[in-house]
């Protein structure tokens, strides 16, 4: 299920995405490789050396965890039900009425990185920037240290010819130079300068800690479109593909709209949050293609713990087929309760400590898998397989 969304992330993102993807793939498959064949070896010769016996998957505090739980999941449905509609109701609504960000990527216009000799506050960068360009908005987020921001604009964005960068850095400049070295030219602050031990300036060279526009990035209004819809296709035949393939792997459409019905909802639950929250929170949370791609990683995440669960329910089906359905869905959840916390919070553990100390560019991207992961195992137990257990009742009664 990872490799599938992975796919569909190399074939309709671009750039860096298509890295991130690539990266993905690769990691499933050497993951699988090192699962399946390397601790087979390592069990097999445990096994000759009749050392098998003193191997222990637990620890005095965690050896009885997870034991003998009875949770009646199946009963308790509908109160989740109600609690999932309602954020589900309040997320639309909020995506009706006060939208999302969008990032360059989707809107169209211009990214500039630049670095100063001291730290900024963004707040005071764009007062200084606010009214410059017209009735286009100029946003500033910091960037890794203190010192360096990100400024992006949409401004004259469909305009083609070369005067508009030189235009924009110079209204950068102007704009910006009572932040600098007050021997820091024009020329210096669009192709860098460094300064030595005496705070004399003098043009970047080779050298790497440098000052003024780091990067300058430019999305036109044609590739944002383009983007766009790249990003909506991906998302909606993610959905549609991995609906196929559990409908395939389990024939029968009950686990089909139990895993459907659990990735829209994790997929709104994450645009609602940020649609809520965008205005509020101390980092950027715009809407570019790591965003699509933070959701995409999450719907294959998400449904791999469904399939888990998915997979003990036809196995005890199977096992006990005279048993009564309620009490096989809940067995089989309760039963994976344990491999379920496990591999969530192994996850989370990795995903705060980036969120932490991975930097502000990635810091939106990290939310959304933090959000997405927590979500995504909260629809696991709560939407899919209740909404599978209805699914299933329904067809076996008709039977």
């Amino acid at each position: 299920t990872t490799i599938l969304t992975g796919i569909i992330l190399f074939l309709f993102g671009t750039g860096p995405i298509r890295g991130f993807a690539t990266t993905l793939i690769i990691g499933i498959v050497c993951s699988f490789f090192t699962a399946i064949f390397i601790t087979r070896l390592i069990y097999d010769r445990l096994l000759k050396n009749d050392k098998l016996q003193d191997l222990s998957f637990t620890t005095n505090i965690t050896k009885n965890w997870f034991q003998n739980i009875n949770f009646d999941f199946i009963k308790k449905r509908k109160t989740f039900y109600f609690l999932s509609t309602a954020f589900v109701v309040i997320a639309i609504a909020s995506l009706s009425l006060h939208g999302l960000k969008p990032g360059i990527d989707f809107s169209g216009g211009r990214n500039y990185i630049v670095r100063f000799e001291k730290n900024v506050s963004t707040t005071e960068i764009a007062d200084k920037l606010n009214g410059k360009f017209g009735e286009d908005y100029a946003s500033v987020i910091t960037i890794g240290d203190a010192n360096q921001v990100r400024i992006s604009t949409n401004y004259k964005i469909e305009d083609e010819s070369d005067n508009v960068d030189e235009e924009i850095d110079g209204i950068l400049y102007e704009n910006l130079k009572d932040l600098l070295n007050t021997n820091v030219t024009k020329d210096m602050f669009v192709n860098r300068y460094v300064t030595n031990a005496n705070g004399e300036v003098a043009p970047a060279g080779d050298s790497d800690n440098t000052y003024g526009i780091q990067s300058s990035q430019k999305v036109g209004p044609t590739m944002a479109d383009d983007i766009k819809t790249s990003a909506y296709w991906a998302v909606l035949f993610a959905v549609i593909v991995i609906g196929l393939y559990i409908l395939v792997r389990f024939r029968n459409i009950a686990f089909s709209m139990g895993a459907i019905a659990s990735l829209v909802h994790d997929t709104l639950f994450i645009l609602g949050l940020y649609s809520l929250l965008y205005t509020v929170m101390p980092f950027s949370l715009e809407i570019d293609q790591s965003f699509i791609a933070a959701i995409l990683t999450v719907i294959g995440y998400s449904i791999n713990d469904t399939v888990v669960i998915f997979d003990r329910i036809r196995e005890n089906i199977g096992l006990y087929p005279g048993r009564d359905s309620k009490d096989l869905f809940n067995t089989s959840i309760c039963s994976t309760l344990s491999r379920t916390f496990s591999t969530s919070l192994s996850t989370l553990v990795v995903l705060i400590v980036i969120f932490l100390f991975g930097g502000e560019t990635i810091r939106g991207f990290i939310f959304a898998m933090l959000i997405g992961v927590i979500v995504g195992t909260y629809s696991t137990l709560f939407v899919a397989a209740p909404i599978a257990y209805d699914c299933f009742n329904k067809r076996s009664k008709k039977e």
